[in-house]
């Protein structure tokens, strides 16, 4: 049984995440072809394409959105624009803001770019003005006036000798500006709808302009005049030439002519001939149905932008659902794909055989399988409406999908290439399907649960040959299940039981074979979001917009046990840790683990800022992964054991640096004893290190020596640990001689360098002026104590002068104060009054007490103070010298004038017979 303790998850460590890194924007392609640059609000984020991963994020300060930026062709500099209308100036390899000025446009800038040297910035305005920018230099050496309305489009010609620029605006004209008489030459006019894009030849004699007026256009720059136009029958966003050398045969190319690709509207690429204005070769989409937008609409497949990448043979498209994509020429074949924003996350699971891949259903007609280790995505098209929920089949090859379109469709990747397809699909609902759920011993089943109350159940089919069309399922039962959405589905790890949950606020048990009602759980007080089957004990768990989880049993549909927590609806649970365990997930953004014995949230992970609608396990146990509605997939792993093995190895340490410890301060190695002890951060340890120094014949020079050896850091540390021992009179004097050695030694400008230094000699002062206080009262008391000892005289009678003979003797001989007492049965009386004292001693708890007796009594025992004894008077003197004293000390003086004052009686009745002994 002390193995399953070992079982139970203490937490959970953030390992990745897939957080969105562009909102739409421009986006840029460096000139090496590494890095893609893209906004997001007000970041500017660097994304590595080898990798996909983020590796820098340029951020404004003042968190105003970046409105357009430009990287210079040298690949060095990198300037943004923000609606605060500041011009920033970054090195973007250390993130760092270079230089910032003012814009002078009125209106924030639209659009910006580089000249071919990297010396010319030119912006435009939404105020209709371009600005030209020495970036060198550091000024504005052009305002150039006349674009009426937004300058969208500014584009350097790429023979700088020419020293022309190009711009567009509301007025669909091209205009072409002498920088050399900053006047413009001319106005392109041709379209009649906004400039996308321009794209010069490489003689620099032709140039090739698109427009959302679905025609592109080629103009001949020798004469300004329009060469050819081409209805290209959509609307235009990005054109691109395609280069002189090379074999692009397969893209249609033949000859030596200019042809150059559009993208727009419909999704694909296409390939013109600009010489005869046609259309050469059209992009076929694998897995992608025909668009169905209408004219004017803008689909998810339309393409935003199209990006040249020269060296490599490379073209980029962004999609209007801000997907990156990477197409490899003269094929075009998908190299690769970045998920630039996901909107809400509904649903994700796990998939592939070692769970090496996740599914993500969006707030989209697209799913997206990842593959962790690189964050690459393939983007499955097939659905026409938004996804609502995922489930994975046993072997975690296969997975189902359902959505908003009333459909379900089953899709199967290769286990080799990871290439995922649609294999078949299901129709019959007749409103949104919200869950489904797959078999768990065979791949033989599904069932789907939808918004119009019925859940279905169907057969899988035999899976057809890659290439071949998805095969069509029917339903083999169909059963009205719930009064309102079926919300939620599970199926039973034996595959006989069916769970169900809906927004009646009931879960419902049914056999799977016949789909016949076995029970009805009911408790929660809103709609039932999940419903989970433990994997290895017969009871149901359910999670409900109430904000509470319940376990129920299958056996009596009793709830067994209850868990609060979350502030607002529990949207997943799931079980873990072979379930003794759950984790749930809320509308709250918080990821709560529980253990189900105890009733006890072990623990709450907050790395999400909105609804985390998708939870779920890997199969090793070791992974779960978050959804959420702020876009970002969040897999989190399991460090139990690693913490475990991390406090045990801690613990193993400690031990031998305890042990190795002992050992210095016997071989009387102070230095390294008090590293030790401060690397083990144990101020009693350190404390003890500083009293043995102390208790050694040079302890003062030795204490000395051995603080100033100490790093900075571990002077902070035993400055620090002096505060806390000058809280308390029994340590108080090892901190005030640390302090001395440190106040003495180091200046104040060392000192306060320290980290809290401020603070921490902030404490010292009150507590310090208690125990000067305290001294200070002790010193007052000796000196009264030595003054009524030199004007103390003592005389007897005859039996008293017979004990001794000479009186100055007496007088100046500490032991004869006693000798007048010196009786067995007087003795034993005062060790009696001595005993009772230490016992009293003992029930004082602290040296404030004692310090607080001590002034009650003051009268007193200084009125009585003549019976103190010569050695205790040497040790007052000792105070009185100006040396510093220890509470230990100042009770035994106390003790020592109480213990006089209760002889008095003793004494008395021993020299009752002598009248002549008096005090003066």
């Amino acid at each position: 049984m002390a193995g399953n303790t070992l079982l139970y998850k203490t937490n959970y460590e953030v390992s990745g995440k897939i957080e969105p890194f562009y909102k739409g924007g421009k986006v840029q392609i460096s000139h090496d072809e590494q890095y893609i640059f893209c906004t997001c609000g007000p970041r500017v984020n660097i994304l590595q394409i080898s990798t996909g991963k983020i590796i820098h994020s340029i951020e404004q300060d003042d968190q105003e959105n970046i409105t357009s930026f430009s990287l210079s062709p040298d690949d060095e500099m990198l300037v943004t624009a923000s609606r605060a209308l500041l011009l920033k100036q970054w090195d973007w390899k250390q993130e760092k803001c270079t230089r910032s000025w003012r814009a002078i446009h009125n209106v924030p800038v639209a659009c910006m770019t580089f000249d071919s040297t990297s010396t010319l910035l030119a912006t435009g305005g939404c105020d209709g003005t371009i600005k030209l920018w020495d970036v060198l230099k550091q000024y504005c050496t052009h305002n150039l006036k006349g674009a009426p309305g937004v300058v969208h489009l500014v584009e350097f010609h790429p023979d700088i000798n020419r020293l022309q620029l190009f711009s567009s605006s509301v007025d669909c004209g091209i205009h072409i500006w002498d920088l050399q008489t900053s006047k413009c030459i001319c106005i392109l006019e041709s379209h009649y709808s906004a400039v996308t894009s321009l794209a010069f030849s490489p003689d620099g004699h032709t140039l090739i302009s698109s427009g959302r007026d679905k025609i592109c256009t080629v103009w001949d720059l020798k004469k300004n005049t329009v060469m050819r136009t081409v209805p290209v029958y959509e609307a235009v966003e990005g054109v691109v030439l395609l280069p002189g050398t090379g074999d692009f045969s397969q893209m249609g190319v033949k000859g030596d002519g200019l042809y150059f690709v559009t993208a727009g509207s419909k999704g694909v690429l296409r390939v013109w001939d600009s010489s005869s204005a046609r259309c050469v070769f059209t992009q076929t989409l694998p897995n992608a149905l025909a668009l169905q937008a209408e004219d004017g609409d803008l689909d998810m497949r339309s393409l935003m932008h199209l990006l040249p990448m020269p060296k490599s043979d490379r073209l980029v498209t962004v999609t209007a659902e801000h997907n990156i994509l990477l197409y490899q020429m003269p094929e075009l074949t998908v190299q690769q794909q970045f998920v630039g924003y996901n909107d809400d996350i509904l649903d994700v699971k796990f998939l592939g055989k070692d769970d090496t891949h996740i599914v993500v259903a969006t707030n989209s007609s697209q799913l997206k399988v990842f593959e962790l280790a690189t964050n690459s995505c393939q983007i499955l098209y097939g659905h026409t409406d938004t996804i609502l929920s995922v489930d994975v089949l046993r072997k975690g090859s296969m997975f189902a999908s359902c959505a908003k379109d009333k459909s379900l469709r089953l899709w199967k990747m290769d286990s080799e290439s990871g290439h995922v397809r649609c294999v078949a699909q299901g129709f019959g609902h007749s409103n949104a399907i919200g869950s489904v759920a797959c078999s768990r011993l065979k791949n033989t089943l599904l069932v789907s649960g939808s918004q119009d109350c019925t859940i279905k159940v169907w057969d899988l089919p035999e899976l057809p040959d890659e290439g071949c069309e998805p095969l069509l399922m029917t339903a083999r039962l169909t059963e009205k299940a719930h009064d309102k959405d079926v919300n939620c589905l599970s199926i039973s790890p034996n595959d006989k039981l069916l769970a169900s949950g809906s927004q009646d606020r009931t879960a419902k048990l049914w056999s799977l074979a016949d789909m016949s009602l076995l029970g009805v759980f009911r408790g929660h007080s809103r709609g039932i979001w999940c419903v989970q089957f433990s994997p290895v004990d017969q009871v149901l768990a359910t999670a409900s917009a109430d904000g509470s989880v319940k376990i129920w049993s299958i056996q009596d549909f009793s709830c067994l046990k209850t868990f609060e927590g979350h502030d607002a609806s529990v949207l997943k649970v799931i079980f873990v840790s072979r379930g003794t365990q759950l984790v749930s997930s809320g509308s709250d953004g918080l990821v709560k683990l529980w253990t189900i014995k105890t009733n006890e949230c072990v623990k709450t992970f907050d790395a999400h800022q909105d609804k985390v609608w998708a939870l779920h396990g890997s199969r090793k146990d070791d992974l779960i992964v978050t959804g959420s509605a702020d876009s970002m997939i969040t897999l989190w792993k399991d460090v139990t054991e690693v913490e475990l093995a991390e406090e045990q190895a801690k613990q193993e340490d400690q031990v031998l640096k305890q042990q190795e410890l002992s050992n210095l301060l016997h071989e009387k190695k102070y230095l390294k004893a008090l590293g030790i002890a401060i690397s083990l951060d144990h101020p009693h340890t350190a404390l003890r290190v500083i009293r043995e120094i102390r208790q050694q014949e040079n302890g003062k020079q030795e204490l000395e020596k051995t603080l100033l050896k100490l790093r900075k850091d571990q002077k902070e540390s035993v400055l620090r640990y002096s505060v806390v021992w000058n809280t308390n009179s029994r340590s108080c004097l090892d901190a005030q001689a640390v302090l001395q050695v440190l106040l003495t030694h180091l200046s104040p400008e060392e000192i306060l360098q320290y980290q809290g230094a401020r603070t921490h000699l902030e404490g010292l002062i009150p507590y310090t002026g208690r125990h000067m206080q305290r001294i200070g009262r002790l010193l007052q008391s000796s000196m009264f104590l030595d003054y009524m000892w030199q004007k103390m005289r003592i005389t007897g009678g005859k039996d008293s002068v017979n004990l001794d003979e000479d009186v100055d003797e007496m007088d100046t001989r500490p032991q004869s104060i006693f000798m007048i007492d010196k009786q067995p049965g007087d003795m034993t009386e005062i060790q009696v009054c001595e005993q009772q004292q230490d016992d009293d001693e003992e029930d004082l708890e602290g040296s404030e007490e004692k310090e607080e007796l001590l002034d009650e009594d003051e009268s007193v025992t200084t009125s009585k103070s003549g019976h103190v004894n010569g050695m205790k008077r040497n040790r007052v003197n000792i105070v009185g010298d100006g040396s510093q004293m220890s509470s230990e000390e100042s009770e035994d003086e106390e003790d020592v004038m109480e213990m006089t004052t209760k002889s008095l009686p003793i004494k008395s009745a021993v020299s009752k017979s002598s009248k002549t002994a008096e005090i003066r």
